[in-house]
């Protein structure tokens, strides 16, 4: 601890200023310091002298300050880990009626036939019923009810894979006035080979939900939730 006057003392050997005060007080660090010389070693005999500039070798052996390092692009880590397909939920099975949470159709009710490779669910409206077509959608974004439609004769077909829902490329805009301004554009038409593809996929399941009374009804209807409705406490 820095000496200091017996008034300056709380108690013996307790000083009432810092360390960093009584630095101030004293003015310590108006006394310019006195640099000592270094010493250089002389060149043994046979070795070369180093001409390089004493700037240059401080830039190469200094450390990288933060400028420098945001300067510089991290490359990514590699990783090895497979992608796997998501283990489908016990409570969706073939038949399942579930509740679209996102996308163009949210608050529709759909029902489910299967899950393709990549881990989404191959779902249809029936179209006939709501106008929700055969789609793919993540079982992260539907609610499974305790509604089902009984498809134990029902088989999908092989076809209905993750290849078949891509979209086909369409040909880039050339910039042209007539293109921007929408003279040319047309409206393109629905492959006539997926609306048969629907209606197939959808006759063994418009008759399934036929059998049962109002189930046509209620998955024609939307679901929403009413003021004063928590949905975690709502048993679907």
């Amino acid at each position: 601890m820095a000496k200091s006057a017996h008034k300056n003392q709380l108690a013996p050997g307790i000083s009432r200023l810092s360390r960093s005060k009584v630095f101030s007080k004293r003015a310590a660090y108006k006394v310019a310091k006195e640099s000592k010389p270094v010493a250089t070693e002389a060149p043994a005999q046979g070795e070369h002298k180093s001409y390089v500039k004493n700037d240059l070798v401080v830039a190469l052996t200094a450390k990288r300050n933060d400028m420098s390092q945001a300067l510089e692009v991290r490359k990514a880590k590699a990783t090895h880990k497979a992608q796997r397909a998501p283990k489908l939920r016990k409570s969706i099975t073939p038949g399942t009626v579930l509740i679209m949470l996102a996308g163009r159709f949210r608050g529709q009710r759909v029902v489910f036939l299967k899950q393709l490779a990549s881990g989404l669910l191959l779902i249809t409206g029936p179209f006939k019923l709501n106008g929700i077509p055969l789609r793919r959608v993540n079982q992260a974004y539907v609610i499974a009810t305790s509604t089902k439609v009984d498809l134990s004769n029902y088989k999908v077909d092989a076809k209905f894979n993750d290849e078949y829902f891509k979209h086909e490329q369409v040909a880039k805009l050339t910039g042209t006035e007539e293109e921007f301004f929408g003279k040319e554009a047309q409206k393109k038409a629905h492959p006539a080979h997926k609306i048969a593809d629907q209606k197939t996929a959808d006759k063994d399941v418009v008759a399934a939900v036929a059998k049962v009374p109002y189930l046509a009804s209620y998955l024609a209807s939307s679901f929403s939730l009413s003021k004063g409705q928590a949905p975690h406490t709502l048993q679907f």
